[in-house]
């Protein structure tokens, strides 16, 4: 089959289950261009060589023409900062990083781990009595957005809707084979517009006062580079919501079929706790929540032999450079001791995951409370109905008897 139908078929769902056949094949091909203009790229070293190159864009507005392919087209809402680039990418990253981690605030989401604990004990504990439960609906979808809440400092009284604006917002991207995408995004669009406004408005109540939740510092607390607008505090904390948690939730999900469907590992992080950290690490390389990236170039550029033309859409496989065999020893081994594992499960160069260090304590907790719950567990369907989208890969549920 000719290699400018790769990406055509990496969409398939069909073959959402396992790509990485695929991904081999790109690997093999170098640098492929597809019948719609795009180009493909999936080796390691090509793949950090662009996120690290300040000629590849963030920005969709940058390209030659509109481009469907792998994603839809940003809204009419501002981008969020993943979607910009520098200056204004690294003036609202430092914005929206002041509250979240280091240098400022060092100390916030690992004061959080109690928390996250709690949470994961208080959806866990409903379920002991349960013979069969969803490993996504019952447990990995609802953690993340509920810690992303108390993080954000939303009341628990409207967490409810939060997660209905969530559950929206993801199904507007998850776009099944052949259904027309219009009706999705106009309500996911809406549903991103009151959010923003929601915590706009909630940020507003806190203006003045002593929270310590991050809304309150984005209003109490700008910083040098000044206030966030209205607009940049609601496409940021939006961000948070989403792009965090349909991350988090494919990871957790993805770690529950991976260490099920390795037995012997499972058992291994049963009796070895403290090698949770790098587990967590070797699935974000093995079976990672986020598969391709989009990019444009701003000038022509020469990778492994293709020139890529300026403007033209640009697709980063990111799970298929984790598992190339030039960089990783036996690569499609899951290795959860895996000694060298600088992977591309969160990206690489200025726009790495943001949220990378919550998302990996939220898997951290997560999957250390349900290995020892998991010991008799068996997967009900294996594979597991996956959702639709290519680049937010996960399964849609996880039905396991315990």
């Amino acid at each position: 089959m000719a290699v400018d139908t790769l990406l055509r078929r990496i969409t398939d769902h069909t073959n959402r289950a396992d790509p990485y056949p695929l991904y081999a094949e790109l690997r093999e091909a170098g640098v492929v261009r597809q019948t719609d203009g795009s180009y493909l790229v999936g080796t390691y070293h090509d793949i950090v060589a662009l996120l690290h190159d300040p000629r590849v864009s963030s920005d969709q507005r940058n390209r030659a023409a509109p481009y469907r392919g792998i994603a839809p087209e940003e809204g009419q809402q501002p981008p969020a900062f993943i979607r910009r680039d520098d200056p204004e990418h690294h003036r609202l990253r430092s914005m929206a990083m002041r509250p979240f981690g280091p240098p400022h605030s060092p100390h916030r989401i690992d004061a959080m781990r109690g928390e996250i604990l709690r949470i994961t004990e208080e959806l866990i504990a409903p379920l002991k009595g349960r013979a069969r439960i969803d490993i996504v609906d019952d447990f990995a979808y609802p953690l993340p957005v509920t810690v992303i809440c108390r993080l954000l400092g939303v009341p628990r009284e409207d967490e409810p809707v939060f997660r209905e604006w969530s559950t929206t917002v993801i199904d507007s991207i998850d776009i099944g084979p052949g259904e027309d995408p219009g009706k999705r995004e106009t309500v996911g669009e809406q549903a991103r517009h009151e959010m923003g406004r929601y915590l706009v408005g909630l940020a507003e109540q806190r203006r003045g006062g002593s929270g310590d939740d991050m809304l309150s510092a984005f209003v109490n607390d700008p910083g040098p580079p000044g206030e966030l607008t209205r607009e940049e505090l609601a496409a940021t904390s939006a961000l948070l919501l989403i792009a965090g948690h349909e991350t988090t939730v494919n990871l957790i999900t993805n770690g529950v079929l991976t260490l099920l469907r390795h037995p012997d590992q499972l058992d291994l992080l049963r009796r070895e706790p403290a090698l949770l950290p790098s587990a967590v690490e070797e699935l974000l390389r093995y079976e990672p929540p986020v598969h391709m990236l989009p990019r444009t170039p701003l000038a022509p550029l020469d990778i492994a032999g293709t020139t890529i033309p300026q403007g033209a859409p640009l697709v980063l496989v990111l799970a298929s450079g984790s598992r190339d065999p030039r960089r990783f020893r036996d690569p499609d081994r899951f290795h959860p001791a895996r000694p060298d594992n600088q992977h591309l499960g969160f990206g690489s160069g200025i726009h790495s995951c943001y949220g990378a260090p919550l998302a990996r304590i939220e898997a951290q907790i997560a999957l250390g409370a349900l290995a020892s719950r998991l010991t008799t567990a068996t997967l009900v369907e294996d594979p597991p109905p996956y959702r639709n989208s290519a680049i937010l890969r996960g399964p849609r549920h996880l039905h396991v008897e315990w």
